[in-house]
């Protein structure tokens, strides 16, 4: 769905309006707002799972039988009741109870499934006022959404945990792990099969980037694994569980302080363990957890108070005593913890001599909307290979990033891949790496095709469309209303367009060529890097094909902008649509070779080495050197400097000029904030 972030950012608008409309702060009226998408989840995955299970029932009389709970719960959906299906919310007049009709709802699907009794939001409703909730229930039931599937609306759900995150709208918004570095985790450790923890789980989202991963491999996650959660707050319960909900999962999830409970009883006997604990905790009793025994390694130091100096260890210790013999975790932790001192370091040591740890990832600042700090991604394995047995591969990802927001970096999917590629070389997997290579060419290959319009944009319509025809039409009908003179700027304008087209059919040659050479190319790494070279010839002209596009419609503005309109019309505001459009089709046959380079450039061979600045495999000597240290900027050294051949200077004025605005905007609101508290003072 091509239009899926603006349907996403409509309905956070809408929901948003509840706050303005009623007595709810941003840390009230989020439960209310995600128990509306739970509902509205649950009827779309209901009326999916309805039109399968009615077409398999037998019928007597041309009547089939009733469905029945039994006919969705091994489906991953919601039996409904009549009351409780959002068509027939939506269909509310103003004059019913909105608020009692959703408690309703909320109630009968409590009393079909005992895991979510206590979960639903419900006497919240009552707080808002009944046409608001009116539009926003409306809102949620878009026609675009009417016939979403279940990963459009767990990415809705996902989006307004990521929204309310950044407004720390609950629990400081801890309660929520950015989904690109638990999909790093997943991706390393890959969690497919058996016990699955989290004794943290905030919101659930490991378990279903997990539930993603198995179900990108074709297998049914309930089949496959059973998941663990535990969590001190009532309500981020209540939010994991729903979010399980809507993704058609269950879990086992506790109310517990992790730190004194085990309530699932799971010491040893766990094949995945996954976390984002709070970090740097010192109010840890240490009387009360001396003989845990999921401390096999000792306390990490106690202060007068008789607390833990840091409770960074303790959850270490507990997520290595919770695996089995061949159990792997991934967490994420401060960065201040793989070289802390003192009783740390000599708890970090017993930890090493284990052989347990396997991985160590540096990931850069502002990955997480609630705290601008670095982190580290730990891994544990205790099915080491052998070859690399008392052997730490240290990864340092902090140059690895993609810009989100002027506050918050992500990995894309293909930076994922390629980091997660390194771990492949580290345990033998180099097929897996041969096909990722493979699988970026092709794609900026493909992408290439859509550019020059043999293949279709838009792969549910067959129909193909050059993007970049549009684009040198609307060129040369901006300069038949525009560029009437003969002086020399008008000249060089037709000559820029002429240039345009010329090169408009070189990428559409180049592409030609290179599809040929594509289907002759074996997939070994000495052809594949071969073919690498000669696609860079599409990446250039792609990417010189976007400077021109910019030049050219620079040029055009300055003659509309200088007055000579000739007396026509306007056409450059759709041809600046057409433009972006274009651009951001060119974009990507550039952005996937340049995804397969940075896979060949540092992996020549398909082999692990060592590369500067990013990864180094390191010896148990090498770590006694260094105090034990596991963090992986002190052994990978520093990466060459490469000069940015992408580098847009005006692209970057602009986003520096965005964030000075937000800066400013920010400002504005904490001066209200300021006038308005001491107003409240009677200051």
């Amino acid at each position: 769905m091509d239009h899926f972030g603006a349907i996403e950012k409509r309905l956070w608008s809408s929901a948003d309006n509840l706050r303005a409309n009623s007595n709810f702060a941003s840390n009230e009226y989020f439960m209310p707002v995600m128990g509306l998408i739970f509902l509205r989840h649950a009827y779309s995955r209901f009326l999916l799972i309805r039109e399968r299970v009615e077409a398999t029932l037998p019928k007597r009389g041309g009547k089939a039988r009733e469905l029945t709970k039994a006919d969705f719960s091994q489906k991953g959906a919601i039996f409904l009741q009549p009351h409780a299906q959002f068509e027939y919310l939506a269909g509310l007049p103003d004059s019913e109870d909105r608020a009692q009709r959703i408690i309703d709802a909320m109630d009968s699907i409590e009393a079909d499934y005992e895991n979510l009794k206590g979960t639903l939001p419900k006497q919240e409703y009552q707080q808002l006022d009944n046409e608001v909730l009116g539009d926003i229930i409306r809102t949620f039931n878009d026609p675009a959404l009417k016939k979403a599937n279940g990963d459009v609306f767990g990415r809705i759900y996902e989006y307004f945990l990521t929204q309310f995150a950044d407004q720390k709208a609950h629990d400081g918004g801890e309660f929520f792990t950015p989904v690109s570095l638990v999909q790093m985790i997943v991706n390393i450790i890959e969690p497919d099969h058996g016990k699955v923890l989290d004794p943290a789980c905030g919101s659930g989202g490991m378990f279903v980037q997990s539930a993603h991963f198995i179900e990108n491999a074709h297998f049914n996650p309930m089949e496959r694994v059973t998941f663990y959660g535990m969590e001190k707050n009532p309500t981020t319960i209540r939010l994991a569980k729903m979010n399980l909900a809507v993704h058609g999962l269950e879990g086992a999830i506790a109310k517990a302080i992790s730190y004194y409970d085990e309530p699932h009883e799971l010491v040893g006997k766990c094949d995945f363990v996954m976390a984002n604990p709070p970090f740097n905790v010192d109010e840890v009793d240490a009387e009360k957890v001396k003989n845990d025994p999921r401390v096999p390694y000792g306390l990490p130091g106690v202060n007068k108070k008789g607390k833990l100096s840091n409770g960074n260890y303790l959850w270490i210790s507990h997520f290595d005593a919770y695996l089995n013999d061949t159990g792997r975790a991934g967490f994420v932790m401060s960065s201040q913890a793989s070289s802390a001192g003192g009783e740390e370091a000599k708890v970090r040591e017993k930890l090493i001599a284990s052989d347990h740890v396997s991985i160590m990832m540096a990931i850069r600042s502002n990955f997480f909307y609630t705290r601008t700090v670095p982190c580290e991604l730990w891994f544990l394995d205790k099915a080491k290979p052998k070859e690399h047995e008392g052997k730490v591969l240290m990864i340092d990802a902090r140059n690895v990033f993609r810009k989100v927001t002027r506050k918050i970096y992500d990995f894309s999917p293909e930076q994922q891949q390629n980091l997660a590629a390194i771990v492949w070389l580290y345990r033998g997997e180099q097929e897996r790496f041969l096909e990722l290579l493979e699988e970026h060419l092709e794609h900026a290959v493909e992408e290439s095709q859509r550019c020059v319009g043999t293949l279709p944009i838009d792969e549910t319509v067959q129909e193909t469309v050059c993007p970049l025809a549009p684009l040198v039409e609307g060129f040369k009908a901006a300069i038949d209303a525009y560029v009437t003179g003969n002086d020399d700027a008008a000249e060089d304008i037709r000559k820029a367009v002429g240039t345009f087209e010329a090169d408009v059919k070189a990428l559409g040659n180049v592409t030609s060529k290179l599809q040929a050479s594509w289907k002759a190319t074996k997939r070994a790494m000495k052809s594949l890097t071969a073919f690498a070279n000669d696609a860079e010839s599409i990446a250039n002209t792609s990417r010189d094909l976007i400077k021109q596009a910019d030049h050219l419609f620079k040029l055009i503005s300055k003659v509309v902008e200088g007055g000579r309109t000739n007396g026509r019309g306007n056409p450059l505001k759709s041809l600046e649509g057409v433009r972006k459009a274009a651009v951001e089709q060119l974009k990507l046959p550039r952005y996937f070779w340049k995804q397969a380079r940075w896979l060949v450039e540092r992996f020549p061979d398909a082999d692990l080495r060592e590369v500067p600045g990013l990864v180094k495999l390191v010896g148990k000597d090498e770590l006694q050197a260094n105090d034990w240290s596991l963090t992986p900027g002190r052994y990978v050294g520093v990466a060459p400097q490469e000069d940015d051949e992408d580098f847009d200077f005006e692209e970057t004025i602009r986003n520096i000029h965005l964030e000075l605005q937000g800066l400013n905007d920010e400002a504005v609101e904490l001066a209200a904030t300021i006038a308005q508290n001491f107003e409240s003072l009677a200051i």
